[in-house]
């Protein structure tokens, strides 16, 4: 049976006083024998939220790493750094890292790759613009972001791998793709993933769907057959984040 997560990205929010007292009020309520919930936090608040949660089954997610182990990178953190902080999952490949940052399919691949070999499960997201779902190219844009994304992985590796869908229209305006859409979409990622390791090693990836989920459509978009749970942006950093894990 595959995982499902609710992984909340806090993205640049929270300085670290604010973020133990986020996740001092969160830790109680994200108890469920259903899911996997991550805090995927900035790294400044890495330490102090890993104090906060130590004894519980939420696991610790950095925003991004470098493909590196070390060197000339000023501003950057590497995988070993991440490892030996008890990080266990890493966001990779987010349209905001794309669009502000310049980050590409390939340095996304390198990205993966570099998790992997660290034992740090990716989060390694892909979705489409509102001018390419209106010309028409989701399927295409997504199907290119999977191959490339996931290039040199054996199906053991893409097996540790969990997919994020997240339409970039949807991500932080309040809209929100229907149910239908989302499980096309989400559909269509196990379709490329079945073509590339295998039906076998498809059916066991976690495929999470992200933009704008909130407490009022999260229970329907996780009964969808291929959405496995969430990666959830603005609701993350409020209660309602606990409708969402239990739905």
């Amino acid at each position: 049976m595959r995982k499902k997560i609710v992984a909340g990205n806090w993205k640049m929010n929270k300085t670290p006083t604010e973020a133990i007292a986020l996740a001092e009020m969160l830790k109680p309520k994200m108890s469920t024998d259903n899911a996997t919930v991550v805090f995927c936090v900035p790294y400044v608040d890495l330490v102090p939220v890993s104090e906060v949660i130590k004894g519980t089954d939420i696991l610790l997610g950095a925003e991004n790493l470098h493909f590196e182990d070390k060197g000339a990178y000023t501003g950057e953190i590497s995988a070993p750094m991440l490892k030996d902080i008890g990080v266990k999952c890493v966001v990779i490949g987010h349209s905001e890292r794309r669009e502000y940052f310049a980050e590409t399919d390939e340095t996304v691949n390198k990205k993966v790759l570099k998790a992997l070999e660290y034992e740090l499960t990716p989060i390694m997201c892909c979705g489409e613009s509102l001018s390419e779902r209106e010309d028409g190219i989701t399927i295409e844009k997504i199907r290119i972001q999977i191959k490339k994304g996931l290039k040199g992985l054996s199906s053991e590796q893409a097996k540790q791998v969990v997919i994020a869908y997240e339409p970039i229209w949807a991500i932080g305006t309040g809209k929100v793709a229907t149910t239908e859409q989302a499980q096309e979409v989400c559909h269509a990622i196990r379709v490329v993933l079945g073509e590339l390791f295998g039906d076998e090693t498809a059916q066991e990836m976690s495929i999470l769907y992200g933009g704008s989920v909130s407490a009022g459509n999260a229970a329907e978009l996780f009964k969808m057959e291929d959405i496995d749970g969430g990666l959830v942006g603005g609701a993350s950093l409020k209660e309602d984040f606990e409708v969402i894990v239990k739905a």
